[in-house]
């Protein structure tokens, strides 16, 4: 879902984990960078467009809520008014049993011959597949032409302001239009709340949103973090400019409209880029940060941290693939590709006799070492380095060793997945199992053919519907060294 590469590719991750804070909504299904409502990997920009007027009531009321959407779907009926334009949910509009029931078939198919009779098991579905999303980025643009700001208009929900139309909302599908809407089947509810009290706002004081075209304009996105248990509430308001005229009355309505908000930031960004966020930022009210639980550990969450969107699921994912790697309190787990360490400070939290996290981003690894001093997690250490490169090292260093302990090597890579030789420099460490967390089958099918050239066989496929209503698909491999194989 995330991380570092391997040799060769100091690019695995460093071209796409240095700025994923960064870029919109890294990840609706793993790796790539997105816009909500935008394509999965679509540059995410906020060109106003110009939606007809007699959609914009229909948009304006927004999806039904899900315990509908099922018998709406058995009817015929739209389950989203806005789904065949927009272009976040491509699935929406199919019964949630028939989307887990097409992933399956598509698991089967990449795994044909890669994966023995008995290994690929039934994706695990979502027990709500609805508001799961608990990042939300919306832009900001002015509306152009008399249907977008009929639209934009029909939208809001503040019927008294009289300032000028704004946008905000999803990107229609293949375009940079802007298309507004009062709800989201996908989004977290409160995050959706809060970008449209942020519009309404900018309307009622003629705050004036970012024009891409012009580059004019104040207020370019609202990005929006909402903790999975805790319930604290970050939002970034990124400008394009240093001052935001009066912020203090800004923050106090925006509190009063949202009493749920804990923390708002500003960041600035003045440049002419689809990069959502600048690097200069200040703390407008309350800490600056979002505290929120993930299997059982404490993260520490500001505007720039890498954590995952789907949350609820991510549990699900890790708690399957540390019961996957077998950790009986002998093991030692490499991290590879760690990030900002949260696999890795699971399994040291839940059987590892220690943990070496591996990325080649400096930044992810003083967060990652943050987490490990906040939950009080002496047993991992992580480094910044190339994850090849380090295990070759060990590899070398163990060869020495009379009796090195066990090896688990725990790998999460980018949507690319894996060099070649990342796998090469795995084999030759030689760790008794591999537990290979993928946001894309079809480059971890292909990761494993290479793998198993080296003497690893697979025992489990699991895959795990992280963003359902979508074509994506996270799935664990695991693999063990079989007998008589040589590193």
């Amino acid at each position: 879902m995330k991380k570092q590469g391997g040799a060769g590719r100091g690019a695995d991750k460093q071209g796409k984990r240095k700025n994923a804070a960064r870029r919109a909504d890294a990840r609706p299904g793993g790796g790539k960078a997105r816009q909500p409502g935008g394509q999965p990997g679509g540059k995410a920009r906020a060109k106003a467009g110009k939606p007809a007027a007699r959609d914009a009531a229909r948009d304006a009321r927004g999806p039904r809520p899900h315990a509908a959407a099922q018998g709406a779907a058995a009817r015929g009926a739209r389950v989203c008014p806005v789904s065949d334009r927009c272009g976040g949910c491509t699935a929406v509009e199919v019964p949630y049993a028939d989307q887990l029931a097409a992933k399956d078939a598509r698991m089967a198919e990449l795994f044909a011959g890669v994966a023995p009779a008995g290994a690929l098991r039934p994706i695990i579905g979502m027990a709500d597949p609805t508001h799961y999303r608990n990042k939300v980025i919306s832009p900001y643009a002015p509306a152009r032409g008399r249907g977008a700001r009929q639209a934009a208009r029909a939208a809001r929900s503040d019927k008294s302001a009289h300032g000028p139309a704004i946008l905000t909302g999803m990107y229609e599908r293949g375009t940079h239009r802007l298309i507004p809407t009062a709800s989201c089947l996908i989004e977290n509810e409160q995050a959706k709340a809060v970008t449209l009290a942020v519009r309404d706002i900018m309307e009622r004081h003629g705050m004036e949103p970012y024009d891409e075209d012009a580059g004019t304009g104040l207020v370019r996105h609202a990005v929006v973090r909402v903790g999975h248990q805790s319930g604290e509430v970050l939002v970034t308001i990124v400008t394009n400019g240093d001052e935001l005229p009066a912020s203090k009355a800004f923050c106090r309505e925006l509190v009063r409209r949202c009493p749920f908000v804990t923390t708002v930031v500003q960041n600035v960004n003045t440049r002419q880029t689809n990069v959502i966020l600048g690097d200069e930022e200040r703390v407008l009210y309350g800490p600056g940060f979002i505290l929120d639980t993930l299997c059982g550990l404490s993260f520490r969450i500001s505007s720039q941290s890498f954590y995952q969107v789907s949350a609820g699921q991510t549990e699900v994912l890790y708690d399957e693939a540390i019961r996957l790697a077998g950790l009986d309190g002998t093991q030692h787990v490499i991290d590879a590709y760690c990030g900002t360490g949260t696999i890795g400070l699971v399994a040291a939290a839940r059987g590892a006799a220690g943990v070496t996290g591996v990325d080649v981003v400096e930044s992810a690894i003083r967060d990652a070492r943050a987490n490990a001093a906040h939950n009080g997690i002496g047993n991992a250490q992580f480094m910044a380095a190339d994850a090849a490169v380090f295990m070759r090292a060990l590899a070398a260093r163990r060869a020495d060793e009379a009796d090195p302990a066990p090896l688990v090597v725990m790998m999460d890579p980018p949507r690319s997945g894996a060099s070649p030789e990342f796998l090469d420099a795995l084999a030759a460490l030689a760790p008794e199992r591999v537990v290979y967390i993928s946001c894309d089958p079809a480059t971890q099918a292909r990761d494993i053919r290479h793998l198993a050239r080296a003497g690893y066989e697979v025992s489990v496929v699991q895959p795990v519907d992280m963003f359902p209503h979508t074509d994506h698909i996270e799935s664990i491999a695991l693999l063990a060294r079989s007998e008589g194989a040589r590193p």
